[in-house]
Parts: C-alpha cells; sequence; structure tokens
C-alpha cells in the first residue's frame, strides 16, 4: 500500500507552514475562479475537471524560515500525492488535481527558490508512480509550445494531478529518464520512500543528485524546463 501521511510530531520543521484552508472545491481565502475558467482554454482536461468538482485548494501561508518552509511543502506535496493515488482509479480519477497554495513572504526569498527544491524532488519521487506536479509562480505567465501566453496565477501553487502518459513526458525534456518512467508509468502500490528516510536533509541531498550535468548552481536555484500542471 501506499505510504501513510508523515508524521508532523516527527519534524522538526512542522508549522513552517500554517493551514489556512483545507482541501476544498471553492476557496474563500484565495480569489481562483477566474483564474482557472480562462486556464481551460489551455488544458482540456480542467473544464470537466472543474465541472465534476474534481479541482480542490489547500491553501497554507509560510511563517518559518526558507529551510523549514520548504521541508513544508514537500511535506504537504507528499500529503497530496498519497490521498490522490488511491483515487486515481476510481471514477473519475483521471481528472482530480490537487493544488497546494502557497500563501506569505520570506523577505529575499521569493516562491521561486522556495518552491523549486520541494517540486524536483517530488517529481521523482512520483512520477514513477503516475503522479504529476507542476509548478506555477504568483503573478508569472508562462508560454505554450505555440507561443500563446499563459494567464499569470494570481497565487504561487504546486498542482498534483494523474499523470497523462501520452502528454506530459514532453513536458519533462530536460529529465528523459524521468520522461521515460512517465510515459510508462503504473501504480502497483508502492513505498516511494523504501530507500529514503523522508527527512527533508535527506530528500534534499538525495534531489540534488539528480540535476542534469551542467555549470554549477546556487543551493536553491536550478534551470529546468517549465512543467504545465493540467495540460
Amino acid at each position: 500500500m501506499t505510504l501513510a501521511p508523515l508524521d508532523a510530531a516527527s519534524r522538526p520543521t512542522a508549522g513552517a507552514l500554517r493551514l489556512v484552508e483545507a482541501s476544498t472545491v471553492n476557496p474563500r481565502s484565495i480569489d481562483i475562479t477566474g483564474y482557472t475558467q480562462r486556464m481551460t482554454a489551455f488544458c482540456p482536461y480542467l473544464a470537466p475537471s472543474l465541472a465534476q468538482g474534481c479541482t480542490t485548494w489547500t491553501v497554507y501561508r509560510a511563517v518559518g524560515s526558507a529551510n523549514a518552509v520548504e521541508a513544508e511543502l514537500f511535506h504537504a506535496g507528499v500529503h497530496a500525492a498519497e490521498w490522490l493515488r488511491p483515487l486515481v482509479r476510481r471514477p473519475c480519477g483521471l481528472l482530480r488535481c490537487e493544488n497546494v497554495v502557497i500563501l506569505g513572504e520570506i523577505p529575499g526569498v521569493p516562491h521561486r527558490d522556495l518552491m523549486m527544491w520541494p517540486h524536483w524532488a517530488l517529481k521523482h519521487l512520483y512520477g514513477p508512480v503516475g503522479i504529476m506536479f507542476g509548478k506555477f509562480y504568483a503573478g508569472e505567465g508562462e508560454t505554450t509550445e505555440a507561443g500563446t501566453r499563459i494567464p499569470a496565477a494570481p497565487v504561487s501553487f504546486l498542482p498534483v494531478r494523474a499523470a497523462v502518459r501520452r502528454r506530459d513526458p514532453r513536458f519533462l525534456e530536460a529529465t528523459p529518464s524521468l520522461a521515460a518512467a512517465l510515459a510508462t508509468a503504473e501504480d502497483d502500490g508502492r513505498d516511494v520512500f523504501e530507500h529514503l528516510s523522508g527527512d527533508w536533509t535527506e530528500i534534499h541531498a538525495w534531489a540534488k543528485h539528480l540535476l542534469p550535468a551542467r555549470p554549477s548552481a546556487s543551493s536553491r536555484t536550478m534551470s529546468e524546463s517549465p512543467s504545465r500542471p493540467g495540460s
């Protein structure tokens, strides 16, 4: 079976992210409706997901140090992925998308930097079992392969959803081994932490070893192809 949610009591960083709003279809703490409606033009799965109440949002506020927030954002992603795994095989499971939102500011550390390493680790842990992680930053738009601008997100968030094996690998050109694993992914119920403790320090070190060969980057930044969750 899948991994049980990691115990907050065992994590020294627990509390660095304050829960603002638990998973809900209609969050009151953020204004997301207009954005999601505009994004349906870019994602063929989003409109039916919204119509069937399968797109949900969990909202957190950063209240700790940068390292602690990174750790807790990673654990929030794990919680979302483990919640999603058994639902994927159920009716409408492929339309489910849980979005992990981060609010709040840490002076000198933009959300892009806070989210980079958790996203990098999560997509490598869960891609082989068919769970896709993306990332969007508040106020930053992206461009599609056709050159069309995607609306800027009103908040920073990590979308977590079932992978679309025929489409998603092309978003992982910078990581061909992960793209190949995602293309054939099947969730066999494995414990994705079988060879890892779940401690963020260990996970972070493991994730750094997965970086493609390139000129050295700082401990908080890396270059990679943008993900387009929900596409």
